[in-house]
């Protein structure tokens, strides 16, 4: 009988409601703060790659100079404050090994990407795993075949106790075809490498990885199903190595580059393909999947987009939220760069990310990620250091509230309803859902729309 009679109250009020709670699409908005190293000089490139997880924020510095020129490191940082907490350098760090061209953290463990390395041959590369709170070396991650120019460390992901990372350049499919590996985060030792069931020479498999619950997604950007670099990404089971599907956009054509940034998170996969040309030449787009079905939800484009602003650059998902690079967007200068944020439940722009002190050629979102209401964007060519020493920026971005779960358990059921209703005959100010103070028709309608949109 409740919902007979009061779920059409909340469609009378949706415009209503909508107006009180919902963010102004197409929301500018700047820096909560700026980050930079203590030790940050000309041509490091601090940003060039970042993470965040937990209140940590973790950025790569390929180019920085500790262990030698170019050797690389990354920086921990308070993710609510800016403030330093430690460097993180390779126990064999060396010239040029570019350790920090990658970086990832979840549960208190930093793995950092190092394709320069030659352990097995000169670009070979490597990978290393750090214990979040101590910055102590856990371990150097080398897969069983690495060779010369395989590039393993180009990317890297971890999550739920798994790493992946990315070999763009491995030859078993072809030459530079790619290859992607998967290695335990506790013990360092590798359990599965992942290759795609169709991969030929030039694909680049394994340019980007992500993962979450096991699944793990590979960018092949240069895949030619499509068109000669339409691109694809292929998803695994993570542990095991078997391929799950292949995901390709439904308009996909030739030099898309999709498949260049792909992130994973809780079922739903983004891929974006920076070369897209639906705002313009080279405007990029980014793509939403369900995993591990594959299949399509929707294509992402922002308000603005204008020709080579190269949208989905850079990806990132959590918690149904999704924040995508476009690096040279011109609105702070040419080729400065933004960022925006994506609601999945709704597929619409929520916001869209500047710095405050954006200026041409700062490349602002080199690098991005998502963790709850924050998100980290990399500016590496900024030059507060020094000519293209880089920076990071964290925003809090207005994510919409889940404000009809009155039991805060992430799930709306009959128990928010009652709550709500004991609330209401109580005159509690939880039931007032128009903050006006008085508890009326337009509360229950208010609470009810809320309901019917769900938690993100």
């Amino acid at each position: 009988m409740l919902q007979l009679t009061l779920r059409p109250l909340a469609v009378i009020t949706l415009s209503v409601f909508g107006a009180l709670t919902a963010p102004a699409l197409g929301q500018v908005i700047i820096e909560d703060f700026k980050v930079l190293p203590n030790d940050g000089e000309s041509q490091d490139r601090f940003g060039h790659s970042i993470a965040i997880d937990n209140g940590i924020l973790a950025v790569g510095s390929r180019f920085a100079d500790e262990s030698g020129p170019s050797s690389g490191s990354a920086y921990l940082f308070n993710a609510m404050t800016g403030a330093q907490i430690i460097e993180l350098i390779p126990d064999d760090g060396f010239s040029g090994q570019y350790f920090g061209i990658s970086v990832a953290i979840d549960n208190g463990v930093v793995a950092v990407g190092a394709w320069n390395d030659m352990d097995n041959g000169l670009e070979s590369g490597a990978a290393y795993l750090f214990d979040a709170s101590s910055g102590v070396q856990i371990a150097k991650l080398l897969p069983d075949d690495g060779e010369a120019y395989d590039r393993f460390g180009q990317s890297i992901a971890i999550g739920d106790g798994l790493v992946v990372v990315g070999a763009q350049f491995d030859d078993d499919n072809g030459d530079d075809s790619g290859s992607a590996y998967v290695f335990s985060a506790s013990s360092g030792g590798q359990l599965a490498k992942l290759l795609p069931d169709d991969g030929e020479a030039g694909d680049n498999f394994g340019n980007s990885v992500g993962i979450s619950n096991g699944a793990a997604v590979v960018g092949a950007y240069r895949n030619d199903d499509n068109g000669l670099g339409s691109g694809s990404a292929y998803l695994f089971d993570a542990s095991g190595g078997t391929q799950i599907a292949k995901l390709l956009a439904d308009d996909a054509t030739e030099g898309d580059e999709f498949g260049f940034s792909v992130a994973i998170d809780d079922g739903i996969v983004v891929v974006g393909a920076w070369e897209d040309n639906d705002n313009g030449f080279e405007a990029g787009s980014a793509y939403l999947f369900v995993a591990p079905s594959g299949s399509q939800i929707t294509k992402l484009l922002p308000n603005d987009g204008a020709s080579q602003d190269k949208f989905g650059v850079t990806v990132a998902i959590d918690n149904g939220f999704v924040a995508v690079g476009a690096w040279n967007d011109n609105d702070s200068g040419p080729d400065a760069g933004s960022a925006y944020v994506f609601d999945t439940s709704t597929n619409t722009q929520i916001v869209k990310l500047l710095a405050s002190d954006g200026d041409g050629g700062d490349l602002f979102s080199s690098a991005i990620a998502i963790s709850n209401d924050l998100v980290a964007v990399g500016a590496m060519l900024n030059d507060d250091n020094g000519s293209s020493s880089g920076s990071a920026y964290v925003f809090t971005a207005p994510l919409p509230e889940c404000l009809a779960d009155l039991t805060d358990d992430g799930i709306l059921n009959f128990f928010d309803i009652s709550t709500f209703l004991n609330a209401f005959n109580a005159q509690n100010p939880t039931a007032d859902f128009t903050n006006d103070g008085i508890y009326n028709f337009f509360d229950v309608s208010a609470f009810l729309q809320a309901f019917a949109a769900g938690c993100p």
